[in-house]
């Protein structure tokens, strides 16, 4: 799988590549290639936004600055381009899991006001939102669909660690326990310590579905 992250701010992308997507990355299982939009601009001063015609505030990102940068990538014909946006579709689990079996992904990172409609309309497939909120740019939206998304390909994880994970079948997951069997007078529940794995199965789904009934009811809808 790879990510190509089109970005004016490529240095905020660190911190993802670490633990389980770096080592993906080392193992070739992924690769994120970051690419500064600002090296695309034509201006002295690399300036890639102008104001809006038509008035208001703030500043809106250059068509043929971010079109130069999208061009720059090779190989993007069986690419599929995303704009992170609060305007799209909130990303969920089932987008996660489809999104996992594409071989290459384009993400549009936007800032200020925002992208020029005409670049979005010439070469953005889909509008994904990690949420009914707005943030300052689209690096950390992009950052979460990339682990998310990296989670699912062949090979960065266990079948075991993602088919039991909350969403995976609506409900979410159930209470985790490790040493020390007792806490602060707290134990472990017998049965997780009973090696009974069909009574531990049970449990797990019972639990399962007491929590998404307690913190999410919409899911069983």
């Amino acid at each position: 799988m790879q990510f190509d992250v089109l970005t004016l701010f490529p240095e905020m992308f660190e911190p993802v590549k670490q633990s389980i997507i770096g080592r993906a990355e080392e193992k070739g299982l992924i690769k994120i290639n970051l690419i500064n939009i600002r090296d695309f601009s034509k201006d002295k001063h690399k300036k890639v936004d102008d104001t809006p015609y038509g008035g208001g505030a703030g500043m809106v990102m250059r068509p043929d600055v971010v079109y130069d940068a999208y061009s720059s990538i090779k190989n993007k014909e069986n690419a599929k381009v995303i704009y992170l946006s609060p305007q799209g579709k909130v990303l969920n689990q089932k987008k996660v899991v489809e999104l996992s079996k594409q071989k290459h992904i384009i993400l549009l990172c936007g800032h200020y006001e925002g992208i020029d409609q005409r670049v979005i309309d010439e070469i953005v497939d889909e509008e994904i939102s990690i949420g009914d909120y707005v943030l300052t740019g689209g690096e950390l939206p992009a950052m979460v669909l990339i682990d998310s998304v990296s989670r699912y390909v062949d090979g960065v994880l266990t079948e075991d660690s993602t088919k039991e994970e909350s969403f995976s079948e609506n409900l979410l997951e159930y209470p985790q326990y490790t040493r020390p069997e007792e806490f602060r007078g707290k134990k472990v529940p017998d049965v997780l310590i009973s090696g009974h794995h069909e009574n531990i199965h049970k449990w797990r789904k019972e639990k399962s579905l007491e929590i998404t009934k307690q913190k999410r009811p919409d899911l069983l809808k």
